[in-house]
């Protein structure tokens, strides 16, 4: 398995790609992709690049952004700090109580 260590984009690749003729010799990381796709299967790919989490990141920062709002309404460095404990707080405690508690049986 071909696997860059380096590797800093996280995009996936669409369902067609295919590797570059120079794939073999001088692997990008869209190659390196493309390759652990082909051996993996897309799900594997996920799991081995860390895209789950980054999308989840990205989706919890969306939700801040949409409840609080983009930015922040204090001016000094110990008030923004202050701010962004207090909403994201508020907005763990919103999660929770829209969130199921799951319990595996059997």
């Amino acid at each position: 398995m071909v696997w860059c260590t380096d590797a800093a984009v996280v995009v996936p690749p669409r369902s067609t790609a295919v590797l570059s003729p120079s794939a073999e010799t001088d692997p990008t990381q869209r190659g390196c992709h493309i390759q652990v796709i082909a051996e993996q299967g897309r799900k594997g790919w996920q799991r081995i690049s860390g895209y789950n989490a980054r999308a989840g990141a990205e989706g919890t920062m969306r939700l801040y952004q949409r409840i609080i709002g983009g930015t922040l309404r204090s001016h000094s460095r110990l008030t923004q700090q202050t701010e962004t404990r207090i909403t994201v707080t508020v907005l763990n405690r919103m999660l929770d109580l829209g969130r199921p508690d799951s319990v595996r049986v059997a």
